[in-house]
Order: structure tokens, then sequence, then C-alpha cells
């Protein structure tokens, strides 16, 4: 049995090799840094590698599995999006670890293996009988194919999800968040998305206009791409500084700024940068020493010059609790913890850029004395709360 290289095998050939190979490198350092996203990573790969292998065998003239293997299980099948998930829960919360209730999720591969094993079982003469009599007349197979759709879907959704949560998380927890934002998170949904849709386009096509073996290849081939461009840029995705520990329940509910609760005026950013607080505070009674503290602490400390500043950092610093901490300064500022300490930031730079003394220094000098770790943070928070950039700024 030899493999027949040619322009359709030999893509799909480099793709599956491709996966296995970073499959096993990702197992590797997972198991080495104790990384359990690292793993699952590699067992995407490999659930990506086997939705080729039929076809690569197919083109390069192997037939073992339309032969003897007929109908046993090929795939990872309704696994892999699971995978996907729960891959990116790993990225997101470090402290990640399976539980019981997290089986369900298996369950339909599991069925789906289950089933498919004991009609293999009873031996080929049952397996042309039953995909004739059975699974064709009956649509078994197309109820397969679609109850798969419906899993991509769902778990595309979670994951969708739970980036936009994990978003709205982080400004509430870091002021700092360009280390942290998982661009690749975003991009990995997009390239799976894309090929998705992608899929679900040549599906349609093969099935309108009667699309043979070697006319499917182009689906295939944008799986190799995947396949490239999630093994390498997933493996060469940097890992935070920190440990994070993000989890759906923590995303706070949405809160009232001040500007929008009746009868109460906005808190404002006046003198030294300091939030003072304007008619009556938007805030519960109990929560107004808390508030001032708050405000008093900031401007005499100046914690916001430290760039990895969290709210758990500050909080521990002002002996309080990160959720009470939160809920001040999202009621009684009007802004997300984010927000709020670059804020102070801005005004930082505008009064060091008012000091003869640093006149020796360039605007990103200044920013990182102020607190901000990088040019992209610093322009990007100083439009935001000036609504100019620092050169038109001091131009003006």
């Amino acid at each position: 049995m030899s493999f027949y290289f040619s322009a359709y095998s030999s893509p799909l050939l480099f793709g599956f090799v491709q996966a296995w190979g970073y499959a096993l490198l990702l197992w590797l350092r997972g198991r080495r840094e104790e990384r359990l996203s690292d793993i699952l990573l590699g067992w995407v790969l490999v659930g990506m590698a086997f939705n080729i292998w039929e076809y690569m065998l197919g083109f390069g003239g192997i037939e073992i599995l339309w032969n003897q293997l007929e109908f046993f299980p090929r795939t990872l099948g309704y696994l892999l999006p699971v995978l996907c998930y729960f891959y990116l829960r790993t990225q997101v919360n470090t402290d990640f670890r399976f539980s019981r209730r997290d089986g369900w999720h298996a369950v339909p591969f599991l069925i789906q293996v289950t089933y498919h094993l004991v009609v293999f079982a009873q031996g080929p003469n049952f397996v042309r009988y039953w995909k004739t009599q059975v699974n064709g007349p009956y649509h078994l197979d197309d109820l397969e194919f679609w109850f798969g759709v419906v899993i991509d879907l769902y778990y595309l959704f979670l994951s969708l999800r739970l980036y936009r949560q994990y978003r709205a998380w982080i400004t509430n927890q870091f002021s700092e968040t360009d280390s942290i934002s998982f661009r690749w998170f975003r991009n990995f949904l997009i390239a799976l998305t894309l090929a998705t849709l992608f899929g679900f386009l040549m599906d349609g096509l093969s099935v309108a206009l009667s699309l043979n073996f070697w006319q499917n290849w182009w689906d295939e081939l944008a799986k190799v791409v995947l396949i490239y461009y999630i093994s390498i840029n997933g493996y060469a995705q940097v890992q935070p500084g920190r440990r994070l520990a993000f989890q759906a329940e923590s995303v706070p509910e949405p809160v009232l700024l001040a500007e929008s609760v009746p009868g109460r005026e906005a808190l404002t950013p006046v003198g030294r940068g300091a939030h003072q607080p304007i008619g009556t505070p938007p805030v519960p009674d109990g929560l107004v020493p808390l508030r001032d503290t708050l405000l008093q602490y900031m401007a005499a400390e100046k914690p916001y010059l430290e760039p990895d500043l969290s709210l758990t950092d500050l909080a521990r610093r002002m002996h309080t609790n990160p959720v009470v901490l939160s809920q001040v300064i999202n009621t009684g500022v009007g802004k997300n913890f984010n927000d709020f300490v670059n804020e102070y930031r801005v005004e930082e730079f505008k009064r060091q850029l008012l000091n003869p003394a640093n006149t020796h220094l360039s605007f990103l000098g200044l920013a990182l004395n102020c607190g901000f770790n990088s040019k992209a943070t610093f322009n990007r928070a100083f439009r935001k709360f000036t609504g100019t950039s620092p050169k038109e700024f001091v131009g003006q």
C-alpha cells in the first residue's frame, strides 16, 4: 500500500503532518509547564487532522477507510467544537480544571462513536445492509450531519459570548489590558467562523451541483490553511505575565452610570485628577466613606503610576473587598476600573508635561513615567479623555 503524491494529496498530507507535529510540541510544553490550554490546543489540531485524512488518503490512492473500515469512527466529530470552546476557557482561566459536570459536553460525541462502533462491529455485510436499507432511506446520515451543524454553531456562540464577557471583565480588573486582551482569542474565533462558513458554503454547493470527490478538494484545502494558522500562531501565543482567573459568573452586572441616575449630577474630574462628587453621591450611604477614601488615596499615594496595578492590588492596599471596590468605582465614579485608573495617568501626564524638568523626555518617556506601559495604550487613553492626540494637545 503506497501513497500517491499529487497536487491534491500532497497539501493535505503536509497539513496532516503539520497538525500532528505541533500537537506533540504543545503536549510536551503543556506537560512541562502544566498548561492545560496547550494540551487542549494539541487535541484541537488532532481533531483538525482527522477532518482531512479521509480526503488525504483518498487522493493518495489508499482506500482502507472505504473498504476494511467502512462506518468505523474516523474523526473526533462532535467533540472538536467542544475542545475549541474549552481551549479558550483555559486560556482566560489558568486555574480551570475539568469537573464532573463538564462531562455532559462529551455525551453527543460518545453517542455518535458508540453508534458507529456498534454497526461496524456487526461486520462488512451488515454495514452494507445498514447503509442501503436503514441509514440512507431513513436519512440518519442527514440527521447526523445537521446535528453536527447545530453543535458547531452552539459552541461557536458559547465561545463568542465567552470572549465578550472576558473583554468586559478585564476592563473592571486591570489598568493595563493590552497584554491580556488576547487578540489571538479573537483571531482564533474569526478563523473558526470563516472556516465554518466556508464549509457550509461548500456543503451547499456540493448538494446543489452534485460535486464529486475531486471538486470538494477546496474545502479540504481550506482546512489545511486553518491548521497552519492555528498551529503556528497558537504555539507562538505569548502567555500573560499574570495568572488569569476569569469565570463567566465573575462578570459584574451592568450598573447605572452616575449621569444616568435621575436627579443626580455626574462626577467630573477636577483639580489634580481627583474625581470630586457633585451633588448627592449615587452610591449607597454605606459606601460613601469608601468612595471618599478611594479618591483621597488616589490623589495622595498615586498608585496609578504602577503599570500593572489591578483592582485586586488596589483593594488589598485599601483593606477592602475587590467586589465592593469595583461597585464603588462603577457607581460612584461612573467608570470601569481601567478607565478610572487611566484617566489619572492622563492627568498626571498633562501635569508632567508642564514641568520644565521634563523637557528632555519624549511623550513616550513621560507616558511610561505616568504608569502607561506602551505607546498604543497611552495614545488610545489620551485621545479618549482629551479628544485629541498628545501632539495636538501641546499645540493648542
